[in-house]
C-alpha cells in the first residue's frame, strides 16, 4: 500500500472580538452581480465577501457609458454599501474571482492550490466546496459568460484546467508550459470565450487555445515583460493584454498580429476590465494607482483617435477594477474597497473646445467616406441617469492613448491656435508640449468600503508558547499558542519595542511555525518536530484537580493536539465502546450456548504470586491483584519527558489510561524517567543492542501491532539458559533492586545496568512461554505472518488495527471480555485545556507546489466530522490521540564537564582513561546536576540515599538538600536552579563545544575531603571504571 503524502496540522487563532464584515488584508478579486446589485470581493485573508450596493435595479446591462450627475451622485451616496455575507473560503490568498450560472455561483482561485465554488444566494448558508485543485498557486479563474456552468483556471503549475460546476470535476487540461523555459509558462492572466482561451505570464507571450480540444491555436509575441491581465471580445476576434512593460496591446485573432500598442500608462499595468462585448470601452489601472477609462467608440478601429481619461488616483497599486453604471470600484493591497464616480466619455460637451472640435472633425471626415453615418457617437439605449449638472474635464486629465496619437497637447502653448481649428480641418503636427503629469479627475473616492485589521507581522518569543503580533492598525497583541487566545494588549506600539518587555531567557526546541500571511495567526504542526518541545509542569502555575510529579515535563505538541481534537477522541471512545459491546455480547452468547466455559460472573481467587500463563490484554485483571501490568521503568515517558507517561507497549497492548499505578508508586519506587534520559553516551553504549536502546529512549516507542500468530521475537522474549543465568547474576550484583537515581527521588543514578535490564523487562509476559518451538510450526507461522492484514495509512487505519486486535483477542480467548485499547493521554500528562470552540482546525497535505487543505473544521466540529477525519487525518495523529504514542525520535543531548570551583571541593570521579565528559538531556535542570554532584562528593548524602532506596522510603526531611549548600557556575555566573542545559548553552555558554561547569559550596555545609590510602588507590580506580558504565561518559573528550 503506497503511503500518503506528508500531512500536517494547522490551527488558526482568531481575536475574540473579531466579527464578520470586511477583509483583513488586501483585496485581489472583484466581481459585480448587476442582476441583484451585489459586489463580491476576494481578499488575501482567504475570505469571500458579498456587499449590497443598494441600487435601483434599472441600470442597463448593454450600455457601457455613464455620466457624472451631481444630483444622482448625491442620491447614490445616501444609499451606502452594506455588508451582506462572507465566508472563510481559503487558507491562503484569494487571487481571483468570477461569477457563473447567472450570478448564483462565485468561483475563487487561491494560493492554497484550490478552486472553490460558493453559492451565497442559496437558501442555506453552505460553505464553499472545492471543485478543483492545482499543483501550485492558482492565479486566475474565468468563465465565458455569467450563464455558463463551467470555469477555467490557471496557475503556477503551468496548467489550464476546465471545471464542471455541477460536480463533474475536471473536463479538460491544457499544458501551457513555456517553450524555451518551462517555468516561464506560469499563468498569471487568462481570458475565456466559448471559442478561444488566452493566457499570459512571465513568458511575455499571449497564447491562444481551443477550449474544446485543448490544442494551441497561435501565440502573440510583442510584450517585453510579464502579462498581468487579458480581455477577449465576445466574438473572440479581439484580445487585449496588459503588461508590466507599461503597455496595453490590442491583438487581432484574424490578422494574427498586434494592431495597437496603447501607452497611456507610465507604470506597470495590473488590471483591465470591460463589460462592453466589443471592448470599445474599457478600464485599466496600474501600479502607481492611476485608474484610466478609454473609449474608442466611433473611431472605426483607429484607437489613436480614441479618448483616454485619468479618472481616479489610488494611494496604492490597483489590483482589480470593475465598473457599473455611474460608479467604478477599485481594490488595492489595503483591506478597503473604494468607489469612484464614473465619467461620461460619450458626452463631448465636457471636453475642452479643441478636443470637441477634433473629435467632431473625425466624425465628419468618416461620414464623408461613408464609414460613419452620423457625426455623433452612438449612445446606445437611453441611460436612466439623467445629467443635470455636468463637470467639465480638464485637458490635464486627458491622456495620450498611444505614441502615435495626435492628442493631447497643451492648449495655449503657442504651438496650435485653438480658434483656427474648425470642423473638417486637419490637426497640425508641429512639436507640441506633452502633459508630463496627468491630473486625475478625482483624488478622493465617493465611498470607502472599510475593511478590518489583519495581522501583518509577528515575533515568536523564546518560550515558543507566546507570540507578539502587529496588525494593520498598529496594535500589538500577545498570544498564547497553547490556550489559542490573546492574553494581553499593548495598544499602538512598535513590535520590536515590546519584545524585550515580555521575552524570557529560555531555549525551547522548535515545535511549530507561525504564519500571518492570511491576516490571521496560523500555527502549523509538522510531524517531524511538533513533539520536540517540552516545558516543566511547575511552570504552568496552579491547576485544579491536577497533581504532577517532581520535575515532570509536558510535551507542547501533544498537549495542544490532545484538546484540538478532544471531541474527536470522545467520539472515537463512544464508537469503541459500542463496537466492544457488540463483540462482548456475541462472546457471552457463544459462551452461554456452548456450555463449555465457566460463568463469567464467578471469580475464583488465586494463590499469591500466581500469574496468567498467557499474556492478557492491557486491562485484563491479573490474579496478583494488579489490575494492570507493571509499568516498565523508562517506558512510561514521552520523548525524553520525565513524568510524562506514554502508554507502554506490551505484547498484549497498551496500558489503559485508568491505570492506578500512578497512585501506588512512591517517590522512591515510581518509574524513574529522569534516570533514563538525563545522562547518556553521546556515541553509544558498547554492547547495547537496538532493542535495548528502544526501551531506553522513550521517543522510540513503537505503535501497537496486531498480535501475530507467532510470538514476537525480542531479546527479552527469546530467553535461553545462558540469559537466565545472566539475569540471575545481574540480580545478585544489583541486590535484587531496580537501579535508581538521586534525581527527583534522590536515588542512585545508574545508566548502563538499568538500560540493559530495561530491554528484558519489556517482554516479561512473554518470557514465561516455552522457548522451544516446533520447527515446522515456526515455518508455517512465519509464512502466515507474511499475509498479515494491511491497514489504511491514516487515522482510520489506527482504528482498524485496534479492532483487528479486538477480534483476534476474542478468537484466542472467547471467554474474556474485550477491554478498550484506546488510551488517550491523561490530565496529569496533558492538563485540561478549554480552547475556543471556533478555533479553526485544518489538515493539510504536502504537494509539489505547497500544501493543500484536505480537511477544515473547528474545535467544536471535529467530533461530528469523525468519519471525514478518519479518512483524511495522518496515521501519526491517530496514534498520538488514541494510543498516546509519538513518532520515533532520539532525544537531543548536551555535553558538559564538571569541575570544582578553584579546587575548593573534592573532584568528581572520572573513568579509567581520565575522561570526565557527560551527556544529558537538553531539558536537564541545574538542580539535578547538583544532586548528581552531591552523590559523588558528599558521603553523608550518598549514604542516606542508599539507605532510603534499600528501605523503600523518602530521604530524611531534616537532611540538607544539595541545592541548599551547592552552587553551579558557568562563565563566572551563578546558574538558577530551574535553568535547563538548553537555556544554559544558548544564553550563558554561547558556544558549540562542551559546556564547562563549576560546582562550589555556599558555606552552609562542610563537605569532607576523601582520604586516599595506598591500598585503596587500586580499588578506587576499579570503582571509577565501574562508574564509567553507570554514568555513560564518551571517550575522546
Amino acid at each position: 500500500m503506497s503511503k500518503k503524502a506528508r500531512q500536517r496540522i494547522s490551527y488558526v487563532l482568531e481575536h475574540p472580538n473579531s466579527s464578520p464584515g470586511g477583509h483583513r488584508l488586501g483585496v485581489n478579486g472583484l466581481a459585480i452581480d448587476q442582476t441583484n446589485s451585489i459586489l463580491y470581493s476576494g481578499g488575501r485573508d482567504g475570505v469571500l465577501c458579498a456587499w449590497d450596493l443598494n441600487r435601483d435595479l434599472v441600470a442597463p446591462t448593454a450600455h457601457h457609458s455613464a455620466v457624472i450627475d451631481e444630483t444622482i451622485s448625491a442620491n447614490t451616496s445616501k444609499r451606502a454599501t452594506t455588508f451582506r455575507a462572507q465566508t472563510q473560503a481559503h487558507t491562503h490568498w484569494v487571487n481571483d474571482i468570477t461569477l457563473a450560472e447567472k450570478h448564483t455561483a462565485v468561483v475563487s482561485a487561491s494560493s492554497d492550490l484550490t478552486v472553490k465554488l460558493w453559492r451565497p444566494l442559496a437558501g442555506t448558508s453552505a460553505d464553499p466546496v472545492t471543485i478543483g485543485q492545482h499543483a501550485d498557486y492558482v492565479k486566475c479563474v474565468a468563465t465565458p459568460t455569467v450563464d455558463t456552468n463551467w470555469v477555467a483556471s490557471g496557475g503556477l503549475d503551468r496548467k489550464i484546467n476546465f471545471w464542471d460546476l455541477a460536480g463533474g470535476g475536471k473536463t479538460l487540461e491544457i499544458d501551457a508550459r513555456g517553450e524555451e523555459v518551462a517555468e516561464k509558462g506560469s499563468i498569471y492572466a487568462m481570458g475565456v470565450t466559448h471559442n478561444v482561451v488566452a493566457n499570459g505570464g512571465p513568458e511575455s507571450t499571449v497564447r491562444l487555445w481551443d477550449p474544446k480540444s485543448g490544442k494551441r491555436i497561435t501565440k502573440f509575441v510583442g510584450h517585453t515583460d510579464m502579462i498581468r491581465s487579458i480581455l477577449i471580445s465576445e466574438n473572440g476576434d479581439l484580445i487585449m493584454s496588459a503588461s508590466s512593460d507599461q503597455t496595453v496591446k490590442v491583438w487581432s485573432v484574424a490578422a494574427g498580429r498586434c494592431m495597437h500598442t496603447l501607452t497611456m500608462h507610465d507604470s506597470s499595468v495590473w488590471a483591465l476590465f470591460s463589460d462592453d462585448p466589443s471592448l470599445n470601452t474599457f478600464y485599466s489601472a496600474d501600479r502607481s494607482g492611476l485608474v484610466v477609462k478609454t473609449d474608442v467608440r466611433g473611431t472605426n478601429g483607429e484607437f489613436d483617435n480614441g479618448l483616454s481619461l485619468a479618472v481616479a488616483q489610488e494611494n496604492d497599486g490597483v489590483t482589480r477594477v470593475v465598473a457599473w453604471g455611474d460608479s467604478i470600484w477599485t481594490s488595492t493591497s489595503r483591506a478597503s474597497i473604494n468607489r469612484w464616480k464614473n465619467v461620461d466619455s460619450s458626452d463631448h460637451t465636457q471636453l475642452p473646445e479643441a478636443f470637441r472640435a477634433h473629435r467632431a472633425s473625425l466624425a465628419t471626415i468618416r461620414s464623408r467616406d461613408g464609414s460613419l453615418s452620423s457625426t455623433v457617437v452612438p449612445a446606445g439605449p437611453e441611460s436612466p441617469y439623467k445629467p443635470r449638472h455636468k463637470r467639465n474635464i480638464s485637458e490635464k486629465s486627458i491622456l495620450r492613448i498611444s505614441n502615435t496619437a495626435p492628442l493631447p497637447f497643451t492648449l495655449g502653448s503657442g504651438n496650435v491656435d485653438e480658434n483656427a481649428i474648425s470642423p473638417g480641418s486637419q490637426i497640425p503636427e508641429p512639436a507640441f508640449n506633452m502633459v508630463d503629469l496627468p491630473e486625475p479627475i478625482q483624488h478622493e473616492p465617493e465611498e470607502t468600503i472599510a475593511g478590518q485589521f489583519g495581522l501583518v507581522k509577528h515575533r515568536l518569543l523564546n518560550d515558543r508558547r507566546r507570540v507578539l503580533t502587529l496588525d494593520t492598525a498598529g496594535e500589538v497583541l500577545l498570544w498564547d499558542l497553547i490556550q489559542c487566545r490573546p492574553i494581553k494588549e499593548f495598544g499602538k506600539h512598535h513590535l520590536e519595542a515590546i519584545v524585550p518587555e515580555v521575552n524570557t531567557k529560555e531555549a525551547v526546541a522548535p515545535w511549530c511555525s507561525i504564519d500571518t500571511s492570511s491576516g490571521n495567526l496560523s500555527v502549523v504542526l509538522e510531524p517531524y518536530n511538533c513533539f520536540d518541545a517540552e516545558m516543566y509542569a511547575d511552570e504552568l502555575g496552579p491547576l485544579e484537580n491536577t497533581e504532577f510529579r517532581e520535575d515532570q515535563r509536558i510535551n507542547l505538541g501533544k498537549w495542544v493536539l490532545r484538546y484540538l481534537f478532544a471531541k474527536l477522541i470522545d467520539e472515537e471512545i463512544r464508537r469503541d465502546e459500542a463496537f466492544r459491546h457488540k463483540l462482548n455480547g456475541e462472546a457471552i452468547k457463544k459462551t452461554a450456548g456452548g456450555r463449555m466455559l465457566p460463568p463469567l460472573a464467578i471469580s475464583i481467587p488465586a494463590p499469591a504470586g500466581w500469574q496468567l500463563s498467557e499474556p492478557p490484554s492491557s486491562a485484563t485483571p491479573k490474579a496478583t491483584g494488579m489490575h494492570y501490568p507493571p509499568m516498565t521503568p523508562g517506558m512510561a515517558i514521552g520523548l525524553a519527558t520525565p513524568g510524562s507517561p506514554m502508554a507502554p507497549y506490551l505484547e498484549g497492548g497498551f496500558m489503559t489510561p485508568l491505570s492506578p499505578l500512578e497512585k501506588r508508586t512512591s517517590q522512591v519506587s515510581r518509574p524513574s524517567q529522569e534516570r533514563e534520559d538525563y545522562f547518556a553516551d553521546a556515541i553509544g553504549t558498547p554492547g547495547m543492542d537496538q532493542s535495548n536502546r528502544l526501551a531506553q529512549t522513550p521517543a522510540t516507542e513503537v505503535p501497537p501491532t496486531p498480535a501475530p500468530e507467532q510470538p514476537a521475537k525480542t531479546p527479552g522474549a527469546e530467553t535461553n539458559g545462558k540469559e537466565k543465568e545472566k539475569d540471575a547474576k545481574d540480580k545478585e550484583k544489583d541486590g535484587g533492586k531496580t537501579p535508581s537515581t538521586p534525581f527527583g527521588g534522590m536515588k542512585k543514578f545508574r545508566m548502563g545496568g538499568f538500560s540493559m535490564k530495561l530491554g528484558r523487562s519489556v517482554s516479561t509476559p512473554q518470557a514465561e512461554k516455552p522457548a522451544a518451538l516446533d520447527e515446522k510450526a515456526e515455518e508455517s507461522e512465519s509464512s502466515g505472518s507474511q499475509h498479515e492484514k494491511e491497514f489504511d495509512d491514516n487515522l482510520g487505519g489506527v482504528i482498524q488495527k485496534i479492532r483487528a486486535e479486538y477480534e483476534k483477542s476474542l478468537a484466542d480467548n472467547p471467554d474474556q471480555i474485550i477491554e478498550t485499547k484506546i488510551t488517550p493521554s491523561l490530565a496529569n500528562d496533558t492538563p485540561v485545556l478549554k480552547l475556543p470552540p471556533g478555533t479553526k482546525v485544518i489538515i493539510q497535505e504536502e504537494t509539489s507546489g505547497g500544501s493543500a487543505d484536505v480537511y477544515r473544521g473547528t474545535v467544536g466540529s471535529v467530533g461530528t466530522d469523525a468519519d471525514d477525519i478518519e479518512q483524511k487525518a495522518p496515521k501519526w495523529l491517530g496514534e498520538c490521540l488514541l494510543q498516546n504514542v509519538l513518532p520515533v525520535k532520539d532525544a537531543v543531548k548536551v555535553s558538559f564537564v564538571l569541575f570544582p570551583y578553584k579546587g575548593k571541593l573534592p573532584e568528581m570521579p572520572v573513568a579509567g582513561d581520565g575522561n570526565n565528559r557527560l551527556n544529558a538531556n537538553r531539558m536537564l535542570r541545574v538542580k539535578k546536576i547538583l544532586g548528581y554532584v552531591a552523590e559523588r562528593i558528599d558521603p553523608e548524602w550518598k549514604e542516606e540515599v542508599t539507605k532510603a532506596e534499600e528501605e523503600g522510603r523518602e530521604v530524611r526531611a531534616d537532611l540538607m538538600r544539595p541545592e541548599e549548600h551547592l552552587e553551579l557556575w558557568c562563565n563566572e555566573k551563578m546558574l538558577p536552579l530551574k535553568m535547563t542545559l538548553a537555556t544554559l548553552r544558548t544564553h550563558v555558554w554561547r558556544g558549540g563545544n562542551d559546556i564547562v561547569l563549576y560546582y562550589r559550596s555556599n558555606g552552609k555545609k562542610e563537605i569532607p575531603w576523601p582520604e586516599k590510602e595506598e591500598g585503596e588507590e587500586g580499588k578506587e580506580e576499579g570503582q571509577t571504571g565501574k562508574k564509567s558504565e553507570e554514568v555513560v561518559q564518551s571517550p575522546g573528550a
